[in-house]
């Protein structure tokens, strides 16, 4: 998520400035935005803007939230406000410009990037950023002196030598590219863009099974991008692979079910083996995608005069002709399809037009449209020896081309690579995170098993919470109206505690309410209060654990982008202050043996303090306890590698890719070919 690229992001206006103290309200609004509760945050920074207008930091921050949320234009408001009051704040001319390019604004976005760059010449994700601009609009001299002072920075940034070998591409340098692609895999052999790029220069070079042993290695690393496996099917097509091409096609429409090119590409290798019926169903859905592609058209009359729908044939036929009216070959194939059907009259009308056409070639009237479908009346013309044909290609007769991507779809391979908003392109190595004990669950592509315990389920019945409690760490974050619900449950809450100032439930309810409004110092003081009023609760602990855990992962996340400032006197975290979490942790599994989150969560403390043969301890006793427990399968796994031992650790991660962990199975190519 954007944990990973935005942290120092996220805190740079402290580094800024860090004599300025934030209130809690801001504190509480940071700690929502780092937690990917974006409509939430930005409740909080309305607050704050309210009452104290002049800070440029909460404009900077909603920003932020506004970019997460897709409000591009909203977002370069805010930025120009926190400018207005601040014009040194390197990450507000960042995500200026980020928002920008979202809006085709790219002199803006470069006008920004450079702006920053001058604060902050070293930065690499502004360089980055610059780059892909400047090729945005096709400016490539611009992005190769951007590259130049880039890779002078950062010499070993791959990111660099691939951007620099796409501009090659466009300006048809090969060799510069195929070099450039060569020092990026020279760099690093396991990132899967290094190896698709230079399979892509093999395929214009007609090297076709190069290029597919470098898509396999791609493919290898990164098994979910479905253009490798487009790609994959073009070089196996052209080395007559047609079955291998067309598994490729299969397996890329799994990841992307509405890819054009799959469906357009398999219908045609469908059709060449045969399988007509499965053909026809990816030409109905090209047609559907896209209404007026008439050689999807065209194919699928084809296919349809196949299988003894001539009637469906003739229909698609005379579409295709009233768009083309000098395609012959469509009036060559309805004459077929009416004779077929007993139409003798409108089989020879069609067959006097392709005759007529054919004497005045010869009698030297030239029509291009004519000229060019004389030979291919029939269909059997030999398709100018090409194999493919570009997708925005519209001459009819070349409708059994195998589609490719169009140089403005390639040049994409790069230009939606921004940094500074979305998470990298290839699974992070990290933990499956904590459970919670909360309302919302994100919804997942995957089913897995559902988490249960008797307790909590008991604890639903009573109806003393406002809704149903779930045991997840798939968290989902608030909507608007979800954000209303609960602070208005909050006053709820606060007026039933007034009346009844002993009750442990309440206090309970009212701390999951905190905890969901980010409200992370309330939540705690609710659950200290819930513990001291009944000292068995193993849900305080469980919760109180989870949400000091989150404060201290924020509190580092700020301590490392502020480690540069002279005279910053605030406490390092260190392993001492998880000792509050283990204990909470220590008296849930006290409490509850059988609550087997408890264990799994407290692993997870181990493991982030690098304590792995403690966590590894935790995540078998999880696993004793339940056999199908996926999360504990991954974090064991990653935990073994961690340790050096690749084979256990792949076979645990096997086993929670089995298990509905799709992520498992990246992880498990990256260290299969690592020896141990």
């Amino acid at each position: 998520m954007i944990k990973r690229i935005l942290t120092v992001l996220l805190l740079f206006p402290t580094l800024v400035c860090a004599q300025i103290n934030t209130d809690r309200v801001m504190t509480i609004a940071r700690n929502a935005l780092y937690f990917e509760d974006y409509v939430l945050s930005i409740q909080y920074f309305n607050q704050v803007i309210n009452a104290k207008p002049y800070l440029y930091e909460p404009y900077f921050f909603r920003a932020l939230a506004k970019l997460n949320l897709e409000d591009f234009q909203g977002a370069e408001a805010d930025c120009d406000a926190a400018i207005q009051r601040n014009p040194f704040v390197v990450g507000a001319y960042q995500i200026r410009g980020l928002a920008r390019i979202r809006q085709s604004k790219f002199d803006g976005a470069i006008e920004d990037y450079q702006k920053a760059l001058h604060y902050d010449p070293e930065n690499i994700t502004l360089w980055h950023n610059l780059t892909l601009s400047h090729i945005q609009k096709k400016d490539y001299n611009s992005a190769k002196e951007d590259l130049e002072s880039l890779l002078k920075v950062s010499p070993r940034y791959t990111r660099a030598y691939l951007m620099r070998g796409e501009v090659s591409l466009q300006q048809k340098d090969t060799i510069a590219a195929l070099t450039d692609f060569n020092k990026a895999l020279e760099l690093d052999k396991y990132d899967p863009d290094a190896w698709a790029a230079r399979a892509i220069v093999k395929l214009q070079q007609s090297k076709y099974a190069e290029a597919e042993s470098d898509f396999d290695r791609a493919i290898h690393l990164s098994a979910k991008n479905a253009g490798n496996y487009i790609n994959r099917a073009l070089a196996r097509f052209h080395q007559n692979n047609l079955r291998g091409a067309m598994s490729d096609y299969d397996l890329a429409l799994d990841i992307d079910p509405n890819n054009f090119i799959g469906h357009y590409n398999r219908g045609l290798l469908r059709a060449r083996v045969g399988d007509d019926n499965r053909a026809i169903e990816d030409f109905d859905f090209v047609i559907q995608m896209e209404p007026d592609n008439m050689m999807a058209v065209f194919n699928r009359g084809l296919l349809r005069a196949q299988t003894g729908d001539y009637r469906g044939a003739i229909q698609d036929y005379t579409t295709v002709i009233n768009q083309y009216p000098n395609f012959l070959a469509g009036y060559y194939q309805r004459s077929e399809a009416r004779r077929k059907i007993g139409d003798k009259k409108g089989a020879e009308q069609a067959e006097f037009k392709v005759m007529k056409a054919q004497i005045d070639k010869q009698n030297g009237v030239t029509n291009k449209d004519v000229a060019q479908n004389k030979d291919k009346a029939d269909g059997s013309g030999d398709e100018d020896g090409e194999k493919t044909r570009k997708k925005s290609d519209k001459n009819m007769n070349n409708y059994r081309k195998i589609v490719i991507a169009d140089d403005s779809e390639a040049e994409q391979r790069y230009t939606s690579d921004y940094r500074g908003r979305v998470q990298d392109k290839n699974v992070n190595i990290t933990l499956e995170p904590m459970f919670a004990l909360t309302y919302y669950e994100k919804m997942s592509d995957v089913k897995r098993s559902v988490n249960f315990h008797k307790y909590i389920e008991d604890l639903n019945r009573t109806g003393i919470l406002s809704k149903r409690l779930r045991i997840t760490n798939m968290e989902a974050p608030l909507t608007e109206e979800q954000v209303k619900f609960h602070f208005a449950l909050i006053d709820t809450h606060t007026s039933a505690i007034v009346a009844d100032e002993k009750s442990a439930s309440k206090r309970f309810a009212r701390a999951i309410d905190f905890y969901l409004v980010q409200d992370f110092s309330s939540a705690v003081a609710d659950l200290t209060q819930t513990i001291l009023l009944d000292g068995d609760f193993f849900p305080a602990y469980f919760m109180r654990a989870l949400i000091r855990c989150k404060q201290l992962e924020y509190q580092k996340a700020e301590q490392a982008a502020e480690t540069n400032i002279p005279g910053d006197k605030r406490k390092e975290i260190t392993a001492v202050d998880y000792e509050v979490v283990r204990k909470d942790l220590d008296k849930v599994i006290n409490l509850a043996p059988d609550f087997v989150y408890a264990y799994y969560n407290r692993a997870n403390v181990s493991a982030m303090l690098k304590d792995y043969r403690a966590a590894i301890a935790d995540y078998d006793k999880a696993i004793e306890l339940n056999p199908d427990f996926a999360d504990a399968y991954f974090n064991r796994g990653l935990t073994h590698i961690f340790l050096g031992n690749n084979k256990l650790g792949i076979s645990d991660l096997s086993k929670a890719g089995e298990l509905g962990i799709v992520s498992a199975y990246n992880v498990i190519k990256r260290f299969t070919d690592q020896t141990e």
